[in-house]
């Protein structure tokens, strides 16, 4: 309840939509109310007595009651759908936004299917619980409520009946939906499986096909699936079962109704019109209860919704802007690590350990280590997508934390292990990284990266189309983008993040070379496997289980670091000598 109620102030610009959308209900629920009235009428008095045109007049006066009932009803539906479709819509936007400040020490906490899952399924709950309420949460009640004034004025030998139906009625409802919102808060966690799983399917695809493991994924799918399907169909039949038992309970209080209506129409106290009233607003009770029944299930269910998206929004980001930010319009490059350490889990297992070293400005830096060392967790930290847990990082002198993240993450060209682009032209692609970029600006990215050479022979060069994920790219070319991305920005540092695996050597040795030539001031960090990608830097940093082993340039390293020479001579094609 508390999470709905944090939500309610999305509501507040479309207030006019959420007031107009009730009143018309009001009209049409007035119109419904009138109905068997009216035919009650028409039997007692104008048939009885042969009156045909006092007959007519009424059926007149139905038919009106029923037209203005159809524009109420039509008009509520309008605005209702107008205030929560505005409503949700503003809702996923900061969701949207919020998840965009998001640091990847928050979106691993929540894992991208289950923030999928709240952008899309969550808000749509609350969609159609704001249109259940404006709607019929107002014309159940209102419904309920007129008929049992009416019965009460025009039929009140057969009132009785009510006080044993309707207690029944509020138990069976109350009940109910108490027990779908627990439900449907499991399903919503289900769901999250199911969208994280085909997330995984639809990005490793090739992977899947490639190691023939299509059985084996449709399994573990059915598995993540099924478990879905146990538990909506459980929800559902849940909610299913309650228009018997409450149609059960109604014909039963209509049999009782009819029983002491015969009673005393045979004692000559009541009239046979009055009895056929009493039944159709028995049944306009009945519909009331059950939309109202309706509605308090959508609003039990929405309460889960609204709490997982309360958590998106009030998730406190842990990379922040600093209270007074120093003021750096411009930076040199110089990059500093003062023992700076850092874990994932916050448990104290550090990925990074003591690491400390300088980089000046226009130096390049080459980093290598095996596999798990750490050497992409701390290129991270520069922009940071990290903050370490102890230690500081300082670009020229300053330490990162009191930056502007804008102003920093604008002065770091970026390229990341896994070459991400987006569905699009290669120039929308390109100007990702520098949105006001020229003509010639993108060429000359394009060249640096050595680019240029698979987009001149595309037939429409820059304004190439590509598919989600850049699928109708191969590797190397998506990772020449990715760089070319990166050059664009002229930044004054660049980040390449085993950004050449995919090139081959040529290519390689052409990047390296324009680095060199066109962006002579920037302070480059190389992360490679390949020691011939890092052989020429000013500093190579060996990186072993998160720790700093050796830094210093090929030949000093070559002496004094052993894990450093057993990379090189393992890589220039002789045996590796273990002592």
């Amino acid at each position: 309840m508390k999470a709905m109620k944090k939500l309610l102030h999305y509501m507040a610009p479309y207030k006019f939509f959420a007031i107009i959308g009730p009143l018309l209900m009001c009209v049409e629920v007035l119109m419904d109310l009138l109905q068997p009235t009216i035919m009650q009428k028409m039997i007692d008095t104008g048939i009885v007595n042969q009156d045909n045109a006092y007959v007519i007049k009424l059926g007149l006066l139905m038919l009106l009651s029923a037209i203005i009932g159809l524009i109420g009803g039509a008009g509520s539906s309008i605005y209702a759908a107008k205030s929560a479709v505005h409503f949700a819509t503003d809702i996923r936007r900061d969701v949207f936004k919020k998840m965009e400040q998001f640091s990847n020490q928050n979106t691993d906490s929540f894992g991208t299917g289950k923030l999928i899952t709240i952008a899309t399924s969550d808000v749509e709950t609350l969609k159609q619980a704001v249109i259940m309420t404006l709607r019929m949460f107002i014309r159940g009640p209102l419904l309920f409520i007129g008929s049992v004034v009416i019965v009460w004025v025009t039929a009140r030998e057969l009132f009785p009946v009510l006080l044993v139906v309707i207690p029944i009625l509020v138990a069976c409802i109350y009940f109910f939906s108490v027990k779908s919102g627990k439900l449907f808060l499991k399903v919503q966690k289900a769901m999250d499986q199911v969208n994280t799983k085909l997330q995984e399917m639809l990005a490793g695809i090739r992977v899947i096909k490639a190691f023939d493991r299509q059985d084996y994924e449709k399994n573990h799918f059915k598995t993540v699936n099924d478990l879905l399907m146990k538990r909506n169909m459980t929800a559902e039949q849940l909610i299913l079962t309650l228009m018997p038992i409450m149609m059960f309970i109604v014909n039963i209080g209509m049999i009782a109704g009819l029983w002491m209506g015969v009673i005393k129409v045979n004692e000559g106290t009541l009239q046979v019109g009055v009895i056929l009233a009493f039944i159709n607003y028995l049944n306009i009770m009945m519909n009331g209860l059950m939309s109202s029944s309706h509605v308090l299930m959508q609003i039990a269910r929405s309460f889960s919704s609204a709490e997982r998206i309360n958590q998106v929004l009030d998730t406190e980001i842990d990379i922040t802007e600093p209270n007074k930010p120093a003021a750096m319009d411009c930076f040199n490059g110089e990059v500093e690590f003062r023992d700076v350490n850092f874990s994932y889990s916050k448990n104290g297992n550090y990925v990074l350990q003591n690491i400390s070293f300088k980089a000046a400005p226009g130096q390049t830096i080459g980093i290598i280590g095996s596999t798990g060392s750490g050497k992409s967790t701390l290129v991270k930290l520069i922009p940071r997508l990290y903050d370490p847990d102890s230690g500081e990082i300082l670009v020229d002198g300053v330490n990162i934390k009191d930056l502007y993240l804008e102003k920093l993450r604008t002065a770091i060209g970026f390229v990341p292990q896994k070459a991400t682009l987006f569905s699009g032209s290669i120039e929308s692609n390109l100007r990702f990284g520098k949105e006001e970029a020229t003509e010639q600006d993108l060429e000359q990215a394009a060249h640096s990266a050595a680019a240029s050479e698979f987009i001149d022979r595309l037939d429409e060069g820059f304004a190439y189309n590509l598919m989600q994920g850049a699928a109708n790219l191969s590797g190397g070319q998506r990772q020449r983008l990715a760089m070319a991305r990166a050059f664009i920005r002229e930044a004054n540092i660049l980040i390449l993040d085993d950004s050449t695996s995919a090139i081959d050597a040529l290519s390689e040795a052409a990047v390296q070379q324009e680095l060199r030539k066109e962006y002579p001031d920037a302070t480059v960090f190389i992360i490679s496997s390949k020691i011939s990608s890092i052989r020429g830097a000013d500093q190579i940093l060996v990186m072993k289980d998160g720790k700093l082993e050796a830094i210093g340039t090929h030949e000093e390293l070559i002496k004094n670091s052993k894990v450093y020479s057993d990379i090189n001579i393992s890589q220039s094609g002789r045996e590796v000598q273990y002592g």
